[in-house]
């Protein structure tokens, strides 16, 4: 995903409504770039379902991530095609063994039934998936990056 005169437009009308707000800006997105999936998950945050995401540490230790995520920082989601979304603040970040991911987290994260089983199913296909493809061990033990996040604009699908 590329940073394009819709995404300007889009952050360039956030600040106006938010003049404090930083002049650069970072794009998100979930799953895989310019995808289905990307485009489905970023629908899911804009309902209202999803306000939680989970990445691999490897990502950020690799570089394949470029910034960690920290309480505070402000994110342009995007769907497929770099179409915008909406602007998200991140509320907490932790790290936990993959095993040790929780029900409330699952929930939060707002994909499938919601459920830890449904959760843990979808997420051990994804990495080992992306483990087979950047030919690393994925486990149980692998470490994750659970962020929260609240989305703060544009004001019709803020949270209160």
């Amino acid at each position: 995903m590329r940073k394009t005169g819709t995404t300007d437009a889009f952050w360039a009308a956030f600040r106006a409504a938010r003049p404090q707000s930083p002049a650069d800006y970072r794009l998100l997105w979930f799953g895989d770039a310019d995808s289905a999936l990307a485009d489905r998950l970023a629908d899911l945050v804009a309902q209202g379902s999803k306000r939680a995401t989970a990445a691999l540490l490897r990502d950020w230790q690799s570089g394949k991530e470029p910034v960690f995520p920290k309480p505070g920082d402000l994110w342009l989601l995007v769907g497929a095609g770099s179409r915008p979304v909406c602007v998200v603040e991140t509320a907490r970040v932790e790290t936990r063994a993959f095993a040790e991911v929780d029900s409330v987290f699952a929930w939060n994260e707002g994909e499938g039934d919601r459920t830890l089983a449904d959760w843990r199913a979808g997420h051990r296909r994804y990495f080992a998936a992306q483990a087979a493809a950047e030919s690393f061990a994925f486990d149980e033990s692998t470490p994750v990056v659970l962020e929260r996040f609240r989305v703060i604009w544009p004001e019709v699908l803020t949270d209160r």
